[in-house]
């Protein structure tokens, strides 16, 4: 028999195991496994391609909405949102028939939403569904607010750092590699990616491999063939390309 491919993410430790619990037992579901935050739920989904996740929206760092955002239309899973949130923030998922989970949840409200999960699946709903969630998140999109840190993973340590210390993003290939006040940190995550969950008011993408702080942009000095050099307060210079110079100068025009 055919199983539903599920994966479980939530930060809180009992979250997960209660879940597991109503999941273990039932012949239809297979669970993939666990992830604790935001940046392993995007790799997870990536790799295993789940049918269905249960998603905690309120996680730190980088939360539900955030998950979301990073995989493309393909990527999306059918989606039952675990939550804390308030009755304003649940009629925007009513509205686009999203299915979720107000924490704390008994187990009948559980096998409910799980039904309405595997009713989905069976019937291969999920392009109709990755509409509404896409729909949901450019909803939502202005009221999120942008991470405060960025966590930095380095062998089997977790350090945090301030957004307010980058100076400027640099790509390379799966990774990141952010530049903070002469320190370099690696970050595995797209430059995409990483420019979708950065306050929009504080950094502006410049070039495919390259985002920049704002605030540390001294002046932009023209070079050949519609470039210009960024130069930075501590002197680092930087190439804007041609393709992002307009987006560029309408951004910093609105800026005061």
């Amino acid at each position: 028999m055919e199983q539903m491919r599920t994966l479980i993410i939530d930060d809180e430790p009992l979250a997960r195991k209660g879940i597991r619990q109503l999941l273990e037992g039932d012949p239809e579901v297979q669970i993939l496994g666990e992830c604790v935050d935001g940046l392993e739920s995007v790799e997870q989904i990536k790799a295993l391609r789940p049918d269905v996740i249960f998603l905690d929206i309120q996680m730190p760092e980088m939360d539900g909405f955030a998950v979301l955002d990073a995989l493309s239309a393909e990527e999306l899973p059918i989606v039952v949102f675990v939550t804390a949130y308030d009755q304003h923030a649940l009629r925007a998922f009513q509205v686009h028939a999203l299915d979720y989970l107000l924490k704390p949840f008994d187990e009948e409200r559980f096998h409910e939403a799980l039904d309405r999960a595997k009713a989905q699946w069976r019937q291969k709903n999920g392009s109709q569904m990755t509409r509404r969630i896409i729909e949901m998140l450019d909803g939502n999109r202005e009221e999120r607010q942008a991470p405060g840190r960025i966590m930095v993973r380095n062998a089997g340590r977790i350090t945090f750092v301030r957004v307010e210390e980058v100076d400027w993003i640099e790509a390379q290939g799966d990774y990141v590699c952010l530049h903070c006040q002469g320190k370099k940190h690696l970050v595995r995550e797209k430059i995409s990616d990483m420019e979708n969950q950065l306050a929009t008011d504080r950094f502006l993408r410049i070039h495919r491999s390259t985002i920049v702080s704002i605030p540390r942009i001294k002046e932009m000095q023209p070079l050949f063939h519609g470039e210009y050099a960024v130069v930075l307060h501590d002197g680092t210079r930087l190439t804007m390309s041609r393709s992002f110079r307009d987006r560029v100068f309408e951004r910093l025009a609105g800026i005061h």
